[in-house]
């Protein structure tokens, strides 16, 4: 199909696998790149050596486009860029940081270069700096998130307007239906990360992937808005957190009680009650864990359907 993200990556359908972390490793990335979309690996969770490794591994397993998502406020970025040139890596997504700080960098050594955004004000900060493409994500998507909560709905036409480049739509898409949407707000393509993280190559424990598919309406919230907005699944960790910010905890105090390696205990090793769980809104609509490549291919099936349904309606 002739689209802007398709053409960008060079890949089949404009659907962007998200790079999460403890969700997105090698299998989960190279399935979704071999389904026809852009599998990312999520770098954040990972020491340099291990990404390395991600990476090589994806290699053996797609000859597809595949890129690597690298949350800027991470340590070690500086390692994890340097892997990513020597391996080759041709698409980089960065988030959670000022693009201007490697953008350059990357693009000088043939990397295609994505910043993810949560208002417009970043939007053009990117653009600015030269980016490749935007990802706009409204703040029904989880892990770290904006401060604004600008829904979706709201920021992808507002980006639209503001900027030129091809437009990623992030939060809240987990369906055809809902990529429809946003392709109709603005959007060049999507980026879905809850519902890959219930599938079957994500790296996640079966125990999250479980408490996923078995959520409901209103089991996520966003907290630590004082610290960095994050969306949970709500449990004891979430219920800690939620209290100390009632009784006005300093950033300090909810530092004390994030310690280390929360998100790693409940997403990765499966702690249900202590670990920290980030995922989306759109988790009370995932019903059953699938494979990744099934999982794009209904998604994709859904758009041309209803897309198609739409412009033989007589309304």
């Amino acid at each position: 199909m002739t689209n802007k993200i398709c053409n960008l990556f060079d890949i089949q359908y404009p659907i962007i696998q998200a790079g999460m972390v403890w969700c997105s490793g090698w299998e989960l990335a190279s399935a979704v790149s071999n389904a026809g979309g852009l599998g990312l690996i999520g770098s954040g969770s990972m020491y340099p050596e291990v990404l390395r490794t991600h990476i090589q591994k994806c290699k053996n397993a797609t000859n597809k486009p595949f890129g690597v998502n690298v949350p800027l406020l991470y340590p070690d970025i500086d390692k994890h860029m340097k892997i990513i040139i020597e391996e080759g890596v041709k698409i980089v997504f960065t988030s959670a940081g000022n693009p201007k700080t490697w953008t350059k960098h990357l693009q000088d050594h043939g990397v295609k270069v994505v910043h993810v955004v949560s208002n417009v004000k970043f939007a053009r900060k990117s653009a600015e700096a030269g980016v490749d493409a935007v990802v706009a994500e409204g703040f029904e998507a989880g892990g770290h998130n904006g401060r604004e909560e600008t829904t979706t709905f709201c920021l992808i036409p507002m980006v639209r307007e503001a900027i030129e480049l091809p437009l990623i739509a992030a939060g809240g898409v987990g369906s055809g239906r809902a990529m429809l949407g946003a392709m109709a707000l603005g959007a060049d393509g999507v980026q879905i990360g809850t519902r890959f993280a219930a599938s079957m190559e994500s790296s996640g424990h079966d125990n999250f992937k479980n408490l996923i598919v078995n959520s409901n309406e209103g089991d996520t919230e966003l907290v630590m808005k004082n610290l960095t907005p994050v969306r949970l699944l709500k449990n004891s960790f979430y219920s800690q957190v939620k209290e100390a910010e009632l009784k006005g905890a300093t950033k300090e105090a909810l530092i004390k009680i994030l310690g280390k390696g929360r998100a790693k205990k409940g997403m990765f090793e499966g702690n249900l009650d202590d670990g920290e769980l980030e995922i989306g809104q759109i988790s009370a609509q995932i019903k059953e864990i699938k494979p990744a490549g099934e999982i794009l291919n209904e998604i994709w099936r859904e758009y041309v359907n209803t897309k198609e349904a739409l412009c033989n309606s007589t309304i």
